[in-house]
Formats: structure tokens, C-alpha cells, sequence
């Protein structure tokens, strides 16, 4: 589903990521994991088409590496970042909703996935109305979540989501995933971590991120 052959990424003219080659099957949950500054947010960004990339990277078997930036949202994927990057001034609801707007999605089609949305996270249903810029910096986390499911249907990718997290929030965090993978098989996420140890309950698979390279391809999380 997701594919990187010999890919290498820069921010200005430092390499970031070195010949990065992973394959990730459709319907997969898998955590990528590194230390700080190993590329793990850099290989999402160049997914998304943020960074400046040479070699291949594949959604579906096509290489997007051409695909402007804007139009890869409409293959499906949702990216909900580190920083979240709320509109402080919006509804909670209305900064779901708003990638669904901008990517010109029907309001029916609209309706069905804040539908999605609300049954994998039924906290933010209760926080719709509610400024965003007026909630707790771990229930932002969860509205970025909701926002990334929006246009998420074939890849959610998720950069480190647990980070700052109180362990009741975490938690929840966590079970949202999983409700996630009851309600819909179909869709591939990808999350990055610092700590593996917080993606052990529903990851599947494991990648290992040193310096720009995978290094532990297959290690099945346990």
C-alpha cells in the first residue's frame, strides 16, 4: 500500500533520509520508531510531499513523488502531526470537518465520516461546539485525530501522538485506535514514536528508524 524505494529526503541540502526503503501491505498498523531526529517525522512529511525527496514513494503501487502536494490528501491519505495545528478560533466540529471542505468532499460524504469520526472518538461528539482553541492540549491531539480520519481512508499517518500525554489520555488514545481497526480494516496507519513500549497494544509490526535508514524491518510488536 505504502512503499519507499531508495528514498532520500532534505530539509535545504541536509539529508535526512538515506536511501529509505520499507514496504507497508494495505490494512497494516505499524508503529516506526526512533530516537529523536532519526527521520521519523521527516518520512511522513515527504509522504505528504513537505520535503524535497529523490528515489520513489509509492500509495497503491503509483509513485507520488510528482503529485503535488495538495492533491495527495484526495488519495486518502490524513496526516495529523506532531503540532497539531488547530484553528484556535473554530469549533472543535468545524476543525474536523474543514480538511473534508477544503479537498471538496460533498456534504453528504462530509457527514458520513464525521459520522466515522464520532464513533472512534465519541468524546469530541460531547466537545463539538466547543472553541478548540478552549480545550486541553491532549484533547487537541484527539481532535487532530479526527481531523486526519476526514480524509484518512486509505492511509492515516499519525507523528508521535502520544507525546505530552497524561496516562488516562494515552490510554484513550490508545482504545480510539483500536475502535478504529474494529470499525474499519481496510484503512493502513502508520504511527511514529519515540517509545515502543506505547504501541504495543494494537500495532502490529514494528520498524525500527536509525539515521534516514530502517534498520529492524520486521520486528513484530509483542
Amino acid at each position: 500500500m505504502l512503499e519507499f524505494r531508495n528514498a532520500d529526503a532534505f530539509i535545504g541540502k541536509v539529508p535526512i533520509l538515506r536511501g529509505l526503503t520499507l514496504r507497508i501491505d494495505a490494512s497494516e498498523t505499524i508503529a516506526l520508531i526512533g530516537r529523536n531526529g532519526a527521520g521519523k517525522t521527516t518520512t511522513l512529511r515527504s509522504v505528504m510531499g513537505f520535503t524535497d525527496v529523490r528515489g520513489q514513494i509509492l500509495v497503491d503501487g503509483n509513485d507520488i513523488t510528482k503529485v503535488e502536494p495538495s492533491r495527495r490528501p484526495a488519495l486518502g491519505i490524513g496526516y495529523a502531526p506532531e503540532d497539531r495545528r488547530l484553528f484556535s478560533g473554530f469549533t472543535v466540529e468545524e476543525n474536523v470537518l474543514l480538511p473534508g471542505e477544503v479537498a471538496g468532499l460533498s456534504s453528504a460524504d462530509r457527514s458520513a465520516r464525521l459520522d466515522k469520526v464520532y464513533q472512534v472518538l465519541p468524546e469530541l461528539k460531547e466537545m463539538a461546539d466547543r472553541p478548540a482553541g478552549a480545550v486541553s492540549g491532549g484533547q487537541r491531539k484527539m481532535v487532530a485525530l479526527g481531523r486526519g480520519l476526514m480524509l484518512g481512508t486509505r492511509l492515516l499517518m499519525l507523528d508521535e501522538p502520544f507525546q505530552g500525554l497524561a496516562p488516562a489520555l494515552a490510554h484513550r488514545y490508545a482504545d480510539a485506535l483500536k475502535r478504529l481497526r474494529d470499525i474499519d480494516r481496510d484503512v493502513t496507519v502508520l504511527v511514529t514514536e519515540s517509545n515502543p513500549t506505547l504501541l504495543k497494544s494494537f500495532a502490529e509490526r514494528t520498524l525500527v528508524i536509525e539515521r534516514g535508514e530502517i534498520t529492524e524491518p520486521n520486528r513484530v510488536a509483542v
